[in-house]
């Protein structure tokens, strides 16, 4: 099954516009298919293409990228003899597949684009490849782009829906509600997404027989995968590292949400966890959400660090994380959508998919909380704070059951003149009531 992903138009955007003068290179965490598109992207947009996966390349084909980087051609004959592959000047691709593990490849970008022959595609993880970085300069001729798990769009192609958000986009951009029907269904799939989650190889087994089971075991796959990597790349503070992860499912099913040491120790300090923190975001495995104290336009000047959340990068995975070990049919979860009695668990996972559904449209994470001792009515929090133009969006995140937006209320008193649209995400259908725009929450992607 060959997965649809959005990604593919911004590689022909490169290959368009920039015609052989950059690499591009796919950044991403592990198992979010960077390699896929790229040799896809290669194969369907080129005469040919020659494949190095530098994760399983031979010592000698390293090694010519140290002992042949002044002589292309020799580095050109030997690769297409070794590969089997045929390069036709501008009209074959060489991709740099894992470009982490031969950081001379990289380095040599630089002179391959100026040489012109061929176009270039490199992939890697992000932390993995600021690990190995340390001795080579960075090519300035590398476009970079970022890549993340399926959205709910690119989830509904991949489960045999080609034409429900295109109507979706159309009602959000006028404010009006799907109807109940159509509604129902897509908070449906919308529910499945949330279980599944976006990772393609989770997607994909999923999309075969609507089998949960399944999607859990490759969920369970991954997640190991990503204490394997903590284990390898984060050396010296990966117990640290092993500490937050384990801990995001706990902290997020509190209704304070805020991330708080103690939880790890009495005598956790921040400052001894930064960089455990700094390696899980560079890692793409999690979210980070700062709190904005001074809400505006420039949001992140009055970022702090010290006080943030910390949300999964990919919902699917934050299920199959909650529960741990379990077995499948332990989790509650997957047995409430099965018996169509799914009600999301009331701030995990509804905050969780909304910032990763914001993070992948493109905005960085924010959030604004006030706690004032000397009065509660000055008290507020707001869950996501986007930026629209010259004006600030607060987002508040609610059950279908909520009777009140107060927080939203108070911090628009407050900052009323800065402030553009403010919404509310929730399980219902679109409606607009005292200037707040409800959304329901399969649409926090279009914000």
């Amino acid at each position: 099954m060959e997965l649809k992903r959005k990604i593919y138009d911004r590689l022909l955007e490169w290959k368009t516009k920039d015609h052989g003068e950059s690499a591009l290179l796919i950044e991403g965490a592990r198992r979010v298919g960077k390699s896929y598109i790229a040799e896809k992207f290669a194969r369907q947009e080129y005469d040919s293409y020659l494949l190095i996966d530098f994760s399983k390349a031979p010592a000698e084909i390293k090694e010519l990228f140290e002992t042949e980087s002044e002589d292309l051609d020799t580095l050109f004959q030997t690769l297409q003899a070794h590969y089997k592959a045929r390069l036709k000047r501008r009209r074959s691709c060489i991709i740099f597949d894992e470009i982490q593990f031969c950081p001379k490849a990289r380095q040599m970008i630089k002179s391959l684009v100026a040489d012109g022959r061929y176009d270039y595609i490199e992939t890697g993880s992000l932390i993995s490849l600021r690990q190995n970085i340390s001795d080579i300069l960075i090519p300035s001729e590398e476009e970079c782009i970022r890549m993340y798990p399926l959205d709910f769009e690119e989830f509904l192609w991949a489960i045999g829906d080609e034409t429900t958000y295109s109507l979706i986009r159309d009602r959000f951009r006028d404010k009006k509600p799907l109807g109940q029907a159509l509604h129902r269904s897509t908070m449906k799939a919308f529910r499945q997404y949330i279980l599944v989650g976006g990772m393609p190889q989770v997607v994909t087994e999923y999309a075969k027989e609507r089998d949960f089971e399944a999607a859990d075991r490759i969920k369970k796959r991954i997640l190991r995968l990503y204490r394997e990597d903590i284990s390898k790349f984060a050396k010296g503070y990966e117990s640290k590292v092993y500490a937050i992860f384990d801990d995001i499912p706990g902290q997020l099913s509190k209704k304070e949400k805020k991330y708080k040491l103690t939880s790890l120790g009495k005598s956790a300090r921040r400052r001894e966890y930064e960089d455990a923190f700094v390696w899980l975001d560079e890692a793409m495995v999690v979210n980070p959400c700062f709190n904005a104290t001074d809400p505006t336009v420039g949001l992140k000047l009055s970022e702090e660090f010290t006080t943030q959340k910390i949300y999964m990068a990919d919902t699917g995975l934050l299920v199959t994380l909650t529960f741990g070990d379990s077995d499948y049919l332990d989790n509650d979860l997957y047995r409430d959508i099965l018996l169509d009695k799914l009600n999301i668990n009331e701030g995990m996972l509804m905050e969780n998919i909304v910032a990763q559904m914001l993070r992948y449209s493109g905005h960085r994470l924010f959030f604004y909380s006030r706690n004032d001792s000397k009065g509660h009515s000055n008290r507020m929090e707001i869950d996501f704070l986007i930026r629209h133009g010259r004006k600030i969006c607060p987002v508040e995140v609610k059950s279908s059951a909520y009777r009140k937006h107060s927080s939203l209320d108070k911090f628009t008193s407050r900052f009323g003149d800065r402030l553009g649209d403010r919404y509310i995400l929730y399980q219902k259908d679109v409606m607009v009531t005292e200037g707040v725009i409800h959304l329901p929450l399969y649409m926090a992607g279009l914000l």
